[in-house]
């Protein structure tokens, strides 16, 4: 079988190719910029955007399924940016499915595409989704599963995955927001963080996506359908948070900002922000202070049943080695500087 990750190069998709090569699968790349790690990896890549469909085309071709895992992330800017990759981009990447013939697609969605205000407890796949989203980015990805969803047929298996908050060693996303959120050595966030949350260890959203497409090459007919993937194990969010940052070497008190001025404060920044027009994806906005204040968690019987999911990892086991990873670079940059975080961008 050979199989091609879209955004092979980014941090869950850089993890389901190692996932891949390492059961001794044909694994190539589709990502806009060339990565050292495919190229250790061993990982043939194809550069290209995902709205340029003769470029979906080339890497499409010769591949027996298709891991659709790149996607633009943010809690904020406008649909224009968002509706390019991830709309444009899924149609493409479902129309070269069916071009040459590759019988199994697996998409990676986010459990935000869910998300409503009064948030989500223990929520299973058959909630209809809600009519309205209150950012561009969960609503373009619903968008996306969706067509994905609808695309599923006896020649082009589909399945697709919501994980939700992926972290792990080198995470790009939680881990840096979060720090840049401690000020005066305390942590401002909305509420008093004890909503209840859960999250996605790497391996386990990496792990979820080989199990679908094991699912979907023991049956196809059996596709059609979206999953909530998480570690099952709900955490306050306070508490969450307080473990992501001492494993940066990070010990910041809560320091809780009413619920009330975050509202108004993420609405008069949205408004500000559609008035001016403005492409930032990672602003103060209402779909990120909902996150903050309200639980979201899931029922995992589906995934459990049909893809017999169970993470690899646990949620104490995962923050232990990212303490020690944390350490370990820690250490290696203590002769010479370490290069600085990209900015981060939102996952799932």
């Amino acid at each position: 079988m050979k199989v091609l990750v879209t955004g092979g190069s980014g941090f869950l998709g850089l993890e389901i190719c190692r996932q891949l090569t390492a059961r001794g699968i044909a694994t190539s790349s589709l990502n806009r910029r060339p990565s050292a790690a495919l190229e250790h990896l061993g990982v043939p890549q194809h550069l290209g955007d995902l709205a340029d469909a003769s470029a979906v085309s080339r890497a499409v071709a010769g591949c027996d399924a298709v891991i659709h895992n790149a996607a633009l992330a943010g809690v904020s800017g406008p649909m224009r940016l968002y509706r390019a990759t991830n709309v444009v981009g899924t149609r493409n990447v479902i129309a070269q499915c069916r071009a040459h013939q590759v019988s199994t697609l697996v998409h990676t969605s986010t459990a935000s595409v869910a998300f409503r205000p009064g948030g989500l407890e223990g929520v299973s796949e058959d909630l209809p989704l809600p009519p309205g989203h209150l950012a561009a980015y969960p609503q373009a990805k619903a968008t996306a599963e969706a067509l994905v969803l609808a695309a599923h047929s006896p020649q082009l298996a589909t399945v697709s995955l919501r994980p939700h908050i992926i972290w792990g060693p080198g995470d790009p996303h939680f881990a840096p927001a979060l720090a840049r959120a401690v000020r005066a050595g305390r942590l401002l966030m909305p509420g008093d963080g004890s909503n209840l949350v859960d999250t996605t260890h790497l391996r386990t959203a990496a792990h979820a996506h080989l199990l679908a497409l094991d699912h979907l090459q023991r049956s196809p007919g059996a596709g059609g359908r979206a999953y909530f993937i998480s570690q099952d194990d709900p955490r306050p969010l306070r508490e969450i948070a307080h473990h992501f940052l001492r494993a940066a070497g990070i010990n910041a008190p809560w320091c809780s900002v009413p619920p009330h001025l975050a509202t108004a404060a993420a609405a008069v920044s949205d408004t500000y922000l559609s008035m001016v027009r403005s492409s930032r994806t990672l602003a103060l906005s209402r779909f990120l202070v909902a996150e903050l204040l309200q639980p979201h968690y899931f029922d995992l019987t589906a995934a459990r049943r049909d893809l017999s999911f169970e993470p690899p990892i646990g949620f104490e086991a995962g923050i232990a080695e990212l303490t020690r990873t944390a350490l370990s670079t820690s250490d290696d940059c203590k002769d010479t500087p370490c290069p600085k975080p990209t900015t981060p961008s939102v996952p799932s």
